[in-house]
This record gives C-alpha cells, structure tokens and sequence, in this order.
C-alpha cells in the first residue's frame, strides 16, 4: 500500500508559476510515479510521469515546455514545477502512482494508488 499527499496548489495570476509536491509513505514500491489534473465537466488527463529512477520523463503535449516533473528519492517526493501558467491549466492536480513495467505509463488506469488532490487556479 502506497500513500500519497499532494502539497503546492494555490491561487495564482496567468505567467506565474507553482511548484506540487507529491510525498510517498507506507511500502513504497512503484515504477512511476505520475501528475494528472481534472478540471470542472472534463475528465481527469494525464499531466506527465516519471520513473523510479528518475532516468524517463513523458510529459502532455499541452504541457510540454512549462511543466517539469522532478523526484527526490531520498525524500520520497516527486514534484510538479509549473512555470508560465495559463488559466486553461485550472484543475484539481492529482498524484498517482504505477506499478506498471511494460511501457510509460499515461492512462489512468496504468495507475493504482492514488492522492486526494490539490487545486490550482490561474486566473487571467
């Protein structure tokens, strides 16, 4: 059982930029760990993933260029640095982690333990 708890999200103007953190506790075995954000009436999309050895990054398209997601081992954290935000980035900001080993994973169902969230709001 893995558990994760999302920290960073806030209120902020359009170009500004945030950092999530994502903190890992119990038996900590996963191969990524991942962002996804779901914003209101959308389905909740894929944001970018990492792996556990920090080697392989995939991000969206539509964050690529302006989202970086980074891990501390040592710390069990991964994070989210969100830089030139746009308004259309408002959502509620998911952690997930996967065991899965055969390919990068980006959907949600690739994912098995999950954290409760943090909001992000961009204002224009």
């Amino acid at each position: 059982q893995v558990q994760l708890v999302e920290s960073g999200g806030g209120l902020v103007q359009a170009g500004d930029s945030l950092r999530l953190s994502c903190a890992a506790s119990g038996r900590t075995y996963y191969t990524y760990m991942g962002w996804f954000r779901q914003a209101p009436g959308k389905e909740r999309e894929f944001v970018a993933t990492i792996s556990w050895s920090g080697d392989i990054t995939e991000n969206a398209d539509s964050v690529k260029g302006r989202f970086t997601i980074s891990r501390d081992n040592a710390k069990n954290t991964v994070y989210l640095q969100m830089n030139s935000l746009k308004p259309e980035d408002t959502a509620v900001y998911y952690c997930a982690a996967s065991r899965d080993r055969t390919v990068v994973p980006t959907q949600r169902y690739q994912y098995i333990y999950w954290g409760q969230g943090t909001q992000v709001t961009v204002s224009s």
